[in-house]
């Protein structure tokens, strides 16, 4: 008698691709494993410290018994009205601080639920391409089509939007926006979001702002709220993180805020699956957004030093790069002869020869092949370091393609 069962994953599961960034890790915690140093460009993850006065915070609360019960599930009264003040201090939005904010165990964790929320079968979303994965793939997730379109200018954006809004039936649903972008570094015009508000009361679409990088910008640029815009808060909600810009990735504090109905959908969501966020955590929060924001200005200067030395770095090697002008990371086209490889072969070259860390663009869609995303977490001096050890390996396949033992070509076809 056979006792064994079969084990059927959902349907949805078959529309998840492998997740590349997984293989990048991989191979280079093995490497780790074996006592070989990875300079790791490929993950967004700060090295830098969380500001002490936040660190201290949380050692403070944690003892008190009070905060080992379960937290408020939407966020502490406090921690959500500190952000409310926050958004009116910082872009004249004003929130009540109580049914338009709640806080999530970071910006990911949010959107994934909140499209569940507000997604199922037969709705579509709208996607701009380069992406974050987690924009497409919670949308899939919960049962919706996903409709991708190229970045581009903004001119085009609000062209491709208002023109599947019109071709498409039933409309859109939602479209997703994510300024500053990951992977591009791309800012965002106040304009554009006007246009963008336009477009959402025409056509009767809800529209969600990534915002996990709004305060990382460089060269004395401001990334504009999506809420600021007059009617935003009729159509959108934006989601902001403590991960970049108080060095609190794996804190996993973040939140929602704006259209109630949609904040509400969410905390709804959020009840049947979880308690919310450690309360020592949440207060530790509130002394970031009340006393640190001179710590985001100190931390911007070094990650604009480091923006400098890779882009400088990678120009001497003759490869065509363009200053990002916000986020944490370097949206780069692999040159010639060396993208035939693809973004995946040549990141595992990278890892395997230079013991550099990097994330191939594929995994940021098909409009992200052939384009590397370098993050900006080293200090100046390993990036340095990477730039040496990549362009030692670069000579190296070099000699091989001319020696012949070497072949340019993707990953796929080599597969």
């Amino acid at each position: 008698m056979n006792n064994e069962v079969t084990i059927r994953f959902a349907e949805r599961m078959n529309q998840l691709p492998p997740y590349l960034f997984g293989l990048i890790n991989k191979i280079k915690m093995e490497k780790r494993w074996q006592g070989i140093d990875v300079i790791d460009l490929g993950m967004g993850n700060p090295m830098d410290p969380t500001p002490s006065k936040v660190t201290e915070k949380l050692c403070e609360v944690a003892v008190d018994p009070k905060t080992h019960r379960y937290p408020a599930a939407g966020g502490l009264k406090n921690l959500k009205r500190e952000i409310a003040l926050y958004y009116q201090r910082k872009y004249g939005v004003e929130l009540s601080g109580e049914d338009d904010v709640i806080c999530t165990i970071g910006s990911k964790e949010g959107i994934s639920h909140l499209c569940l929320a507000l997604l199922g079968p037969g709705d579509t979303v709208l996607v701009p391409s380069p992406f974050f994965p987690i924009h497409v793939y919670a949308a899939v997730i919960a049962g919706a089509s996903v409709m991708r379109f190229p970045l581009g200018s903004e001119e085009d954006f609000l062209r491709q939007v208002s023109s599947m809004c019109q071709s498409l039936y039933p409309s859109p649903k939602l479209v997703m926006l994510n300024y500053p972008h990951n992977p591009t570094g791309t800012l965002a015009s106040r304009e554009f979001f006007v246009e963008m508000v336009k477009l959402a009361k025409r056509f009767n679409f809800m529209v969600i702002n990534d915002f996990a990088y709004g305060q990382i910008t460089y060269d004395g640029l401001v990334a504009p709220s999506f809420l600021e815009i007059p009617g935003a808060l009729d159509v959108a909600v934006e989601f902001g993180s403590f991960s970049k810009s108080y060095n609190m990735a794996g804190w996993r504090l973040g939140y929602c805020v704006g259209n109630k109905e949609m904040v509400g959908g969410l905390a709804k969501i959020k009840g049947y699956y979880d308690y919310g966020i450690f309360s020592a955590i949440q207060v530790a929060g509130i002394v970031a957004m009340r006393d640190c924001d001179y710590t985001i200005v100190e931390q911007v200067a070094i990650y604009q030093k480091r923006r400098d030395v890779l882009c400088e770095g990678l120009a001497r090697m003759g490869w065509d790069v363009e200053k990002p002008k916000a986020g944490m990371f370097l949206w780069v086209k692999i040159p010639e002869p060396y993208a035939q490889m693809g973004s995946v072969r040549f990141s595992i070259e990278m890892m395997n020869r230079a013991n550099v860390a990097l994330a191939p663009g594929a995994g940021f869609g098909e409009e992200g092949e052939s384009y590397l995303r370098l993050a900006l977490v080293e200090n100046e001096n390993r990036i340095r370091q990477a730039l040496k050890q990549m362009k030692r390996a670069l000579m190296e396949i070099d000699q091989e393609v001319k020696d012949g033992t070497f072949t340019l070509e993707a990953a796929s076809d080599k597969a």
